[in-house]
């Protein structure tokens, strides 16, 4: 396996970028102070507060427009890095169906067509968005911000169609039953969407497997189904969890992150849970924000998993590939991070001492990247392997894919 570039920092393309710069200073949004206000109650309401989220918080104009000035472009941001690590090939065909369920404002909607006019070749495909989402006002807010995008993307295919329904009927009658769409989808999208449904269920867990499970039914078998959400302990848990459930029933493999279909290995333990935190350069608005309201945007964190139905992964499966699922830490003469594949979620470091020309790519590992070792030694104690293990010096290590 040949080693990946480092891609670079994610930035906001040229259309997107002027567009949301118009929803963050656009006088019917309001005075800058009283969007900052909005966005300190969003945030609140997002993390600390959790139980105070109202299914229809974007029916509040208030908050739907701090929603559109701050967290649409950073929401829309994480779905283009996730588009970027689907498979090359994903959007080559003459027409893509797409179901965004969960929509609000059309954040994911958005970006899918901003990714295919600004990375699709010569030609990009036909592209056909189905919305769904349970507040009008949202939908409203989606269909006018694809028409504004519309005009500064003239020579792009793209057709959006919203419908106003409750995403938790899927359950209950599937997606045909529901929305009356036209699938199989190439693409399905739920983005902070599933942690918030099904709050009033008994049973939320299952609730949200069945949920997914019938999108997958309506996924095309050479499709990927998307699912973010927030880089909280609760809803990371909450989605390994589900993750689990439908990997045994059968109904589907990980693409990515997972570089295994067996049970999580971070549920193991109550305290851990596995997010993302991919490098950006944020707009100037965000950072303004972030200052006024005392947030840090500085990089971009989430929670996600692409799932599909044709056994399709990232990289080819291997003990010796892992996924970096910590911070590299700097120790006193050693450096260490936890990993995770088939094999479990070890401890794996390397002692200062011991850093050569052939182990050395350890020393720039970020959390999320993809690295094979050929040799990790854990010493014997007591007659069990220690949890830590360590890369000896004529270890090989390399990266695989960055971020």
């Amino acid at each position: 396996m040949e080693a990946f570039n480092r891609p670079h920092v994610y930035r906001l393309s040229d259309r997107a970028h002027h567009l949301f710069e118009q929803l963050a200073q656009n006088p019917d949004n309001g005075a800058s102070a009283s969007l900052a206000k909005d966005i300190a109650m969003l945030s609140s309401l997002f993390t600390k507060e959790r139980t105070r989220i109202s299914a229809r918080y974007l029916d509040d104009p208030a908050l739907k427009a701090g929603y559109a000035a701050y967290f649409l472009p950073v929401n829309f941001a994480k779905v283009q890095l996730l588009l970027s690590e689907m498979p090359d090939d994903w959007a080559e065909r003459s027409e893509l169906s797409v179901l965004d369920i969960g929509a609000g404002p059309g954040t994911a909607s958005l970006a899918v067509w901003d990714w295919l006019a600004t990375h699709a070749q010569v030609n990009p495909p036909a592209l056909h968005v189905t919305a769904v989402d349970h507040s009008t006002a949202a939908l409203k807010q989606s269909a006018r911000l694809w028409q504004i995008y519309g005009q500064e993307a003239p020579e792009g295919r793209a057709h959006l169609t919203t419908v106003a329904e409750q995403i938790e009927k899927l359950v209950r009658v599937g997606v045909s039953g529901a929305i009356h769409a036209p699938a199989p989808f190439d693409l399905i999208i739920v983005a902070n969407c599933v942690n918030e449904l099904f709050q009033e269920s008994s049973d939320p867990d299952t609730d949200r497997v069945t949920l997914l499970e019938r999108l997958l039914a309506s996924l095309r078998q050479d499709g990927t189904l998307m699912v973010v959400e927030p880089a909280l302990r609760s809803t990371a848990r909450a989605l390994h969890r589900t993750r689990d459930r439908l990997l045994a029933q059968g109904v589907c493999t990980v693409y990515s992150p997972c570089l295994h279909d067996r049970s999580c290995p971070a549920l193991l333990h109550p305290d851990d849970w596995c997010h993302e935190e991919r490098p950006w350069d944020p707009p100037n608005w965000i950072t303004a924000f972030d200052q006024a309201v005392g947030l840090i945007k500085d990089a971009l964190k989430f929670s996600y998993v692409l799932l599909r139905k044709d056994g399709r992964v990232i990289v080819p499966r291997s003990p010796n590939v892992y996924r970096v699922v910590s911070e590299l830490r700097i120790l006193k003469g050693e450096k260490r991070a936890w990993l995770c594949n088939e094999t479990g979620r070890p401890e794996v470091g390397r002692l200062d001492r011991l850093a050569s020309t052939s182990n050395q790519a350890l020393d720039s590992w970020r959390r999320g990247e993809l690295v094979q070792i050929d040799r990790i030694i854990r010493k014997e104690r007591e007659g069990k392997l220690s949890g830590l293990g360590r890369i000896p010096e004529d270890g090989v290590v390399r990266i695989l894919r960055e971020v």
